[in-house]
């Protein structure tokens, strides 16, 4: 049996693998402890014996919600404020009263060392036994739990870093220690002390965290990345960083396979939950960035490149002082969560907006296991209906369409701003809410079909089963291409190849079960950004030439004229996992009557009325028309008028607007 779980901010879900069968469980997430839900629906399926993979907010909403540990930040004499200093990017150009996030490091626990590493790695100051004594007494007295060391080119030489991460390992209460020459050995001081200290603010929370959940199974697991592979949950205590993206990044993967599977490689996919909406674009494949930003923290790690924005089925709607209706970034969460739930929230939310319109059936809400009240959304949403001086349903709708707008932002951010065309894309939509407000996005973006996988509420949770077991390792290397060879570039990547092999067989893959992938990261010299480029043993001048293509792709033009830099090496070491076989779907003709088990009229004042379809009973070759609801455990489909449904051979249904 094999196991994913993914904890999200509403429900945490479940999807179990056993032979040619699939399970699935949503059980409302347990904030105060994520941990409790976790092992209570590993109970409910006795799946006590299963090989688990997790994806997990732990990191992620440590960072967000500022409950991080307590962290001192250690660097080169004169560079004590980094941190607060960062770049001077103002994401709000025209805002006449920018706030700035707060750093993660107060000043008080901001401390400096006496030594100095020129640009060559060659040490201009030696860093003193004493110095790195005197150290170790201040942050005692600081009674800081983890500390960040981000000392001047340590990428190139970590040598003192080492010495310092030696001598705080032997302090008492020093949980963890971060060496930016381990956790992000490249070039840029502020990015590599942001990752660092995000990686410090996290780790011991996600140590306890999978201590506990250990403890319970007796048992090791494995956890998503945020690359969207797994490992090992060892190799990732003290490195929580990796793990920040992690349940969005299992959701890709899966939609991304399922939609191969029935033959669409070209898609943007749709991973709308409680508490926000991710969306990627993949244009036959997973896409991958290092450069993110989260919280106001710059993280430069490997990860699926994914958007997000605050729109999820739980995020709270309000007039603002002018008047105009705002929906998030404000989540009402799992508890109290939306005014339905009848767990003491009364802010009108998404979720409530769309029991409002008819398109969820409380009867069959999360298959029914989770009651919820219909009035209370009547409630809250008509307290809103009041202040904006028009109708309940007219409120619902306008909550639904402010919700759509901000998605569908979000979408063109990662197709239209980068030269890709929505129409040429499939928009593969999955999430507890995604299901619900797909079309309308499709029709807003002239998205051409939609396509929701089998199990849309738990595709994070199956995606986790998907992934390989993936590990990246990265190092700066800055050399004009003029000067770069085939023989230069096998010697430097030696090293990261050995310990990539070495790390991969403590994982359970031995060498010849490892894929490697190297990479470069190449620019114009003069350009202050990179673009990162495959690397074939052997093909230097192939990865100059997929330079000059991508950089053509992104920004519109290329100089292949210009001499140009490598400047970090990438290396990507993957052990392939057989993914869980997909439960066959019975044939049937056209027809889907033996689907229908009522009737429901759609957004009140229309008084459309559509039929309710069973998703369980649905057989391949169905068709369906709008407006309707599609009925399963873990999600609802919305069907709007003019839009037809076929379920293909998977199980997939693949929407189109008639």
């Amino acid at each position: 049996m094999r196991l994913g779980v993914d904890t999200g901010g509403t429900f945490t879900d479940f999807v179990l693998a056993d032979r040619d069968r699939l399970t699935i469980l949503k059980i409302p997430s347990t904030p105060d402890n994520p941990a409790r839900a976790f092992l209570e629906g590993v109970r409910r399926l006795n799946a006590e014996a299963a090989d688990i993979v997790h994806g997990s907010t732990v990191a992620t909403n440590a960072l967000l919600e500022r409950k991080g540990a307590r962290v001192a930040f250690v660097t080169t004499a004169g560079f004590g404020d980094l941190l607060e200093i960062g770049r001077q990017t103002r994401p709000k150009l025209y805002d006449l009263f920018p706030t700035r996030p707060t750093p993660l490091v107060p000043p008080q626990l901001r401390f400096e060392v006496p030594e100095r590493v020129d640009y060559r790695g060659e040490v201009l100051e030696a860093l003193t036994p004493e110095a790195v004594e005197a150290l170790a007494e201040r942050i005692r007295a600081s009674e800081a739990e983890s500390v960040a060391v981000c000392l001047l080119f340590s990428f190139l030489n970590p040598e003192h870093e080492q010495a310092i991460g030696r001598r705080l390992a032997a302090e008492e209460g020093l949980t963890h220690i971060s060496l930016s020459s381990e956790v992000l050995p490249e070039y840029r001081e502020y990015e590599r002390a942001s990752t660092t200290a995000v990686n410090a603010y996290v780790s011991p929370l996600l140590d306890r965290y999978l201590a506990g959940l250990e403890a319970g199974l007796g048992r090791p697991i494995r956890m998503m990345q945020s690359n969207g592979g797994s490992v090992s949950s060892s190799a990732l205590r003290k490195l929580g960083v990796r793990t920040i993206l992690s349940g969005p990044a299992g959701g890709v993967t899966g939609a991304f396979y399922l939609a191969r599977l029935a033959g669409f490689d070209q898609v943007i996919t749709l991973d709308m939950g409680g508490t926000s909406t991710d969306v990627c674009l993949c244009p036959g494949y997973l896409p991958f960035t290092v450069e993110a930003e989260l919280a106001g923290c710059a993280l430069r790690v490997p990860m699926v490149d994914i958007q997000t924005v605050g729109a999820g089925g739980g995020s709270i709607a309000r007039p603002d002082p002018g008047g105009a209706l705002l929906v998030g970034p404000e989540s009402a969460g799992a508890v109290p969560g939306p005014a339905c739930y009848g767990l003491g929230g009364t802010e009108p939310t998404v979720t409530d907006a769309n029991l409002v319109l008819g398109r969820i059936h409380p009867d069959y809400f999360v298959g029914g296991e989770v009651r919820i009240y219909p009035d209370l959304a009547f409630k809250a949403v008509a307290k809103l209906a009041r202040k904006l001086g028009t109708s309940e349903v007219a409120a619902a709708r306008g909550v639904v369409r402010v919700a759509n707008s901000n998605m569908a932002r979000a979408i063109r951010r990662v197709s239209v701003e980068r030269g890709y065309d929505p129409r040429r894309f499939t928009l593969v939509a999955f999430g507890g809410a995604g299901p619900l407000h797909a079309c309308e996005l499709a029709a807003e973006l002239a998205i051409p079909r939609v396509l929701i996988p089998p199990y849309p509420g738990v595709v994070s949770a199956f995606g986790l089963l998907v992934g390989d077991v993936t590990k990246d390792y990265s190092r700066t290397w800055l050399r004009p291409s003029a000067q770069v060879t085939d023989a230069d570039l096998a010697a430097e990547f030696g090293p990261l190849r050995e310990r990539a092999l070495a790390e991969m067989a403590r994982e359970g893959f031995e060498a010849d079960r490892v894929r490697l992938e190297l990479m470069l990261d190449m620019r114009y010299v003069g350009q202050s950004y990179e673009l990162t480029v495959p690397y074939e043993p052997g093909r230097f001048a192939a990865s100059l030439e997929a330079f000059h293509a991508q950089h053509k792709r992104r920004y519109g033009h290329s100089h292949p004229e210009l001499p140009t830099e490598v400047v970090n090496l990438r290396l990507r070491a993957v052990g392939e996992v057989e993914p869980p076989p997909l439960p066959a779907v019975a044939a049937g003709g056209p027809d889907p009557s033996g689907a229908v088990i009522g009737e429901q009229v759609f957004d009140g004042e229309r008084q459309l009325t559509g039929k309710l379809y069973l998703r369980s009973r649905l057989l391949a070759g169905n068709r369906l028309s709008g407006p309707a609801l599609v009925l399963q455990a873990d999600s609802t489909v919305f069907i709007p008028a003019g839009w037809v449904g076929l379920v293909d051979n998977w199980g997939n249904l693949i929407l189109t607007a008639g």
